[in-house]
């Protein structure tokens, strides 16, 4: 039988103590030829507080994890050990399609980890920016100074804001976390 992943729909908030509990019952209740993978999909957000740059983490699917697991058999149907063991997971409100539960196909999972990936790699600010935005600088030498986005660099988290200065405008380059909307 082959694996296949399935969405498990579970309690707000409660996504990293469901796939904490399926791991760590796995072994204990010999679920390991059923269970392949457990997945929370998550993104590195940049935030400001206290005059300090903050990594935290994201869910890019709050509500849902994503499990890879044996779970119907060669004729589509359920097989009731892995099925139950999902089901009586606290926090777990049910699968995602119905029943039977509908695997998710392999290529969007491909997609979702190779997002993940690269949100490893950058991270993205709590608030989103627009061209035009006025916005307040919280941190470096402009600091409690106002400005205009004229320019958005999504994929090097720098922001071009024009600033007035002594009367003068004077475009400024900014990273998504020294600004604060206006």
């Amino acid at each position: 039988m082959q694996s296949q992943w399935f969405v498990i729909q579970t309690l707000s908030g409660q996504e990293q103590k469901v796939r904490d509990s399926i791991e760590k019952r796995i072994k204990p209740e010999e679920m390991g030829e059923y269970i392949r993978e457990v997945l929370v999909p998550m993104e590195k957000v940049v935030e400001v507080r206290n005059q300090k740059k903050t990594v935290t983490m994201r869910k890019l699917w709050p509500g849902y994890v994503f499990v890879d697991m044996v779970l119907l058999d060669d004729n589509k149907r359920i097989i009731e050990q892995p099925w139950y063991f999902i089901k009586e997971t606290p926090g777990v409100i049910g699968f995602v399609g119905g029943e039977p539960p509908v695997p998710t196909p392999a290529e969007e999972v491909e997609s979702i980890k190779a997002q993940i990936s690269e949100a490893e790699e950058t991270e993205r600010p709590k608030v989103s920016f627009a061209v035009g935005e006025t916005i307040k600088i919280n941190n470096g030498p402009f600091l409690n100074f106002s400005g205009v986005i004229e320019e958005i660099e999504p994929d090097r988290g720098k922001l071009k804001v024009t600033v007035n200065i002594f009367g003068r405008n004077t475009p400024v380059e900014l990273e998504y976390w020294q600004v604060d909307k206006a």
